[in-house]
């Protein structure tokens, strides 16, 4: 599940370490420690960028990348409450909501 947690991570690098703590207080042990934040400021970036993230720290394809980062989004969104979900999307340019309804309409 390394391309999960990689997904997590660069997830983490967009939100602020306040919103990073409070999805990873609700996840199971083992996978909250992919979302300790490294710093309090979220970084400002673009779905492209995370995927070209995700895809460099995994080491597979961006289309690859995308797959697994739909995947987690859909898993995440599933695993925290709901409200917490829509705390981490308020946080994420707009351009995000296309990755999870991709995930969403493929369930």
């Amino acid at each position: 599940m390394r391309e999960g947690s990689v997904t997590l991570s660069a997830l983490t690098d967009r939100l602020t370490g306040g919103e990073a703590d409070d999805v990873a207080s609700q996840l199971p042990k083992g996978i909250k420690e992919a979302m300790l934040p490294t710093t309090p400021e979220a970084e400002p970036f673009g779905l492209s960028e995370f995927i070209e993230r995700v895809a460099r720290r995994a080491g597979v394809t961006p289309e690859q990348a995308e797959v697994g980062a739909r995947a987690v989004m859909t898993t995440l969104r599933e695993a925290i409450t709901e409200g917490e979900f829509k705390d981490i999307m308020a946080q994420l340019p707009e351009e995000f909501e296309l990755l999870v309804q991709s995930a969403s309409s493929r369930a």
